[in-house]
């Protein structure tokens, strides 16, 4: 159980900006199975995202507690997989190898497409999650943060870490463990579905893996495996389809 929770405190020292201290006996390894919580972050993340939501919307407009809600899950993770994404645009938009491809995301300055990609992205988010049912909002938050942190897990599974970037001195970056990680992510990750009705699920489900196969086949082209960034970019893609998922279901009923 000790050596349970260490795993946790790193999947929180990793992916969030929340102290955990400092953890005895760090390793690699533990990283690679802290893997198994990155939907239990979303849990945390989103159920901080929907305690603002309710917070703020107590007392301001459904738009201003939306937005300061997806403030605060940013502010939580420290723009983790924001920046991943943004990484990830510049590089995939500006890289023409997969040498210049990995040199342009190592970069820490923001390039057009980086910007564009980024504003792009946070914008659809707001205006998604302002469009759903405003007593919705909180649950959706939650389900889209638990959820969209599955996928990157899949493409961990079914992918390989990119030989470039693995030869390269870059931050550490979580890889497959074992098949009970893979399994504990699914469930954690799929507990969040009872927030949505079953035709919603259906939806969403499918729609998250086909955004994906395609992600996966087109990084593997590009890149022959996947690096931060790349599950960073991920879960901010499928975490906008999910939002979008939810609202066009909302439409057409």
């Amino acid at each position: 159980m000790r050596n349970e929770i260490k795993i946790f405190l790193t999947a929180l020292m990793f992916y969030t900006r929340i102290p955990v201290g400092r953890i005895e006996g760090w390793s690699e390894k533990m990283l690679n199975k802290s893997t198994r919580y990155f939907p239990v972050i979303g849990w945390i993340v989103g159920g901080v995202g929907a305690v603002v939501y309710f917070a703020i919307g107590a007392v301001l407009p459904v738009t201003l507690a939306v937005a300061l809600s997806m403030v605060a899950t940013i502010l939580l993770t420290g723009a983790f997989h924001e920046d991943g994404f943004a990484d990830f645009c510049d590089g995939f938009g500006g890289g023409y190898t997969p040498e210049r491809i990995l040199e342009i995301m190592k970069d820490s300055r923001i390039g057009t497409y980086g910007t564009v990609g980024l504003l792009s992205v946070l914008a659809i988010k707001f205006l998604a999650l302002s469009h759903v049912d405003a007593i919705r909002i909180p649950f959706i938050l939650i389900a889209g943060h638990a959820l969209s942190r599955v996928f990157p897990v899949l493409l961990i599974y079914s992918s390989v870490y990119a030989r470039l970037d693995a030869s390269s001195k870059t931050k550490p970056v979580g890889k497959a463990d074992s098949l009970f990680s893979l399994l504990f992510a699914l469930v954690t990750g799929g507990f969040s579905l009872l927030f949505l009705a079953w035709q919603e699920t259906v939806l969403v489900v499918a729609v998250l893996l086909i955004v994906t196969f395609f992600f996966r086949n087109y990084i593997t082209r590009k890149l022959d495996g996947y690096t931060g960034d790349v599950l960073g970019a991920l879960q901010q893609l499928c975490e906008v389809f999910f939002y979008l998922c939810i609202l066009a279901y909302q439409n057409m009923g």
